[in-house]
């Protein structure tokens, strides 16, 4: 099987934790970021993740690749989420300001979906529409816009940690993790020590790399 993705797409993410999770011989293969072609052909449509199945037909949508790989082996591991609606206060909360902090943050470290100009300009032109400022903009505006996260973490008072029970993840980890594995990119940012630890736990259970010694 081959798993088509970007390392920064928080989609790609979940799909990458259970593939890690379950220890599944999964070849990744890093699209560049401006090839829609690549997508389109595979899957009809400009998605990530792309999952290519044993038989090589592809399927798309994260959760549908999350439980597919779950249950390749017939052994599923991921336990059912309860936490949807808290995760997604966070989420709303969270999101205006981590789009402005990780969005400049991408292009100023060596990602494998951003090895040519033309991937760098395509993201910088959409994502600059998205956010209605440039990227140089947006990264001078750090201190209040990490001030803006930091306060969000607060709505994270109700996590349990994977030690905390018996390390069996959830659908609530994978909703959950992808962002804030993210924000490990944004130098200084101030996690609860309850959240760094999560983030930590999680990432040696799946075996994603964080990027805190990247961190900008």
């Amino acid at each position: 099987m081959k798993l088509f993705v970007f390392d920064h797409c928080p989609f790609c993410i979940k799909a990458m934790m259970v593939a890690g999770l379950k220890k599944l011989s999964i070849e990744r293969v890093y699209l560049q970021n401006h090839d829609v072609d690549a997508r389109i052909e595979k899957v009809g449509a400009n998605l990530v993740p792309i999952l290519q199945k044993e038989d090589g037909s592809y399927m798309a949508e994260s959760l549908d690749i999350a439980a597919y790989l779950d249950n390749w082996d017939g052994n599923p591991q991921l336990a059912t989420g309860s936490q949807d609606h808290n995760i997604a206060a966070w989420a709303e909360a969270s999101r205006p300001y981590t789009s402005r902090l990780l969005y400049p943050r991408w292009m100023m470290i060596n990602l494998p979906e951003f090895q040519c100009q033309e991937a760098k300009a395509w993201f910088t032109k959409n994502k600059s529409a998205m956010l209605e400022q440039d990227f140089d903009t947006a990264f001078a505006q750090t201190e209040e816009n990490l001030a803006k996260v930091n306060a969000s973490f607060g709505l994270l008072d109700w996590l349990v940690l994977p030690s905390e029970r018996h390390n069996q993840l959830s659908y609530d980890d994978v909703n959950l993790f992808p962002s804030l594995r993210n924000l490990t990119v944004v130098k200084g940012i101030q996690f609860p020590p309850r959240v760094r630890q999560y983030i930590e736990e999680v990432a040696a259970l799946t075996g994603i790399a964080l990027y805190d010694d990247v961190a900008v």
